[in-house]
């Protein structure tokens, strides 16, 4: 699973070796093209290898299935960053550095900065997911629990 939207990462020339270092990686891609990202490849040439599946940008709930399918997920998102943590799928990130520091810390997640790109193959071979993984945001409970306050608060009131 594929993604590269960021202004900075769809600069031509980087763009063009971000999707180069990608092909060569040996590892087939579903890439939901962002329109900034359709643009600058149209206009400049540039021609994903075959193994990078390019598809139409798709819904929310079609991009988590497509990250829950994946076996890692590669982008520059910040949300889907902790989509992926949620989802237990390793993700390596084209950036810098990142809002979600907690996901790089325990290991689920893997900054590589786009002028290095050529270390993606490597990154990808040793992407996992740990498996003492903690909850860094939340246990997915947080409704019933807001749901079971407000009945305690509400009850007795005659309401």
């Amino acid at each position: 699973m594929l993604t590269i939207h960021r202004e900075a990462n769809t600069e031509p020339e980087r763009l063009r070796r971000l999707v180069e270092d990608l092909g060569a990686t040996g590892r087939t891609f579903v890439f939901p093209v962002h329109p900034r990202t359709r643009k600058v490849l149209d206009e400049h040439g540039i021609e994903p290898a075959p193994a990078i599946r390019q598809i139409a940008p798709v819904g929310y709930l079609e991009m988590l299935a497509l990250v829950a399918g994946a076996r890692a997920v590669v982008t520059d998102s910040g949300g889907l960053q902790k989509e992926a943590y949620w989802l237990e799928v390793p993700c390596v990130t084209l950036r810098p550095s990142t809002e979600w520091v907690d996901t790089v810390r325990v290991g689920a997640n893997t900054l590589v900065d786009p002028d290095d790109a050529g270390r993606l193959g490597e990154v990808l071979e040793r992407a996992s997911f740990p498996a003492d993984a903690p909850e860094l945001y939340g246990n997915g409970r947080a409704a019933a629990a807001i749901a079971d306050a407000l009945y305690t608060l509400t009850r007795g009131r005659g309401d």
